[in-house]
């Protein structure tokens, strides 16, 4: 697709959607093209999820990456949408795994039609993703994506085994957030250079960038889980110490209260279902030692370090809004 001409500044997200709507449309088109099984059931299910508000986080960034890298052409429109469908299947994976009833606001799949159901359409969009992709006959493409799902089922399982494990360290946590969420936005801007034809190490560039934004995108999550309100996150708040998922504000608060707190907190912790009594004081707690704060400077820093690696591409729009949308993954529920 040819550069059009710069009529609008790239100056935040909402500058991007509109700038990139026409490429996002055919995304969208693509998405409900591909939903295309016998199956009645099938479909219903996926598109339910597919059409419950999700960014396009990572079909943009897949874009981005291939214009930045020099594309014109219109394969990654595609695989934007294949990169979606892998996004969508774990999502809909993650909510059975979580026993969650709310995703972006909405009612989950599991919850309407039951884990079956909601497993068996996660399948079938991982299948449909990756029958479609084969169809590229790009051995290059065919590698990134097949990694990126193996470290995100790893990052999953890691996740797992140290559930309620609050002695893990913080590079530990960082290892598990750079797989289970890092992997697929570094694939989507490794795809996007290999669409490109880009030269190796601006692949690698680009595959660094969309992994460290990644894990930023997931740090400030967990923080936003003890901060944000409901109706902003999509769910609800204090979801990740109801399951005894440890992240990087509650290794933060264990590591700076004191004793009495900290074993009040393991007791908080083992009940599994805490009330919201609980909830505020380890949010007061958190707020006190400055947990959140902590967590929040950590996702911007990486962001800050992601940035660099966009170093060796010339200046263009696509470049700038790459830039834009690396600060959104730490201010988007602000």
């Amino acid at each position: 697709m040819p550069e059009r001409a710069n009529t609008c500044a790239i100056a935040g997200m909402s500058d991007v959607w509109e700038y990139y709507r026409g490429e996002l449309d055919a995304v969208e088109d693509q998405i409900r093209q591909n939903l295309d099984s016998k199956v009645a059931l099938v479909n219903t299910v996926c598109a339910h999820i597919l059409s419950s508000g999700g960014k396009r986080i990572r079909p943009l960034l897949l874009i981005l990456s291939a214009r930045t890298a020099g594309y014109t052409g219109r394969d990654d429109v595609l695989l934007a949408s294949l990169i979606e469908y892998i996004h969508t299947a774990t999502l809909l994976h993650d909510d059975v795994v979580d026993h969650a009833d709310l995703r972006r606001g909405r009612k989950t799949a599991n919850g309407l039609w039951g884990n079956q159901v909601a497993i068996l359409a996660g399948d079938y969009l991982y299948c449909q993703a990756i029958c479609r992709i084969v169809g590229f006959r790009n051995q290059d493409v065919n590698e990134c994506l097949s990694e990126a799902c193996r470290k995100m089922a790893e990052g999953e399982l890691m996740q797992l085994s140290y559930k309620d494990d609050t002695s893990i360290s913080e590079r530990e946590y960082l290892k598990i957030v750079e797989h289970k969420t890092g992997s697929l936005m570094a694939a989507a801007c490794r795809m996007g250079a290999v669409a490109a034809d880009a030269d190796p190490a601006q692949r690698d560039a680009l595959f660094a960038f969309g992994q460290a934004i990644g894990v930023a995108f997931q740090v400030a999550d967990d923080a936003l889980d003890y901060a944000a309100p409901r109706e902003v996150l999509g769910k609800s708040l204090g979801k990740d110490l109801g399951e005894g998922q440890v992240t990087l504000p509650l290794l933060h608060l264990r590591k700076h209260c004191t004793d009495d707190e900290r074993a009040r907190l393991a007791e908080v912790m083992a009940k599994k279902h805490s009330g919201n009594g609980d909830l505020a004081w380890v949010v007061s707690l958190m707020e006190r030692y400055g947990s959140i704060d902590h967590a929040m400077d950590t996702a911007r820093r990486i962001v800050q370090a992601a940035k660099v690696h966009l170093d060796p591409f010339e200046d263009s729009l696509h470049k700038r809004a790459l830039h834009v949308v690396a600060d959104y993954m730490v201010s988007r529920n602000h």
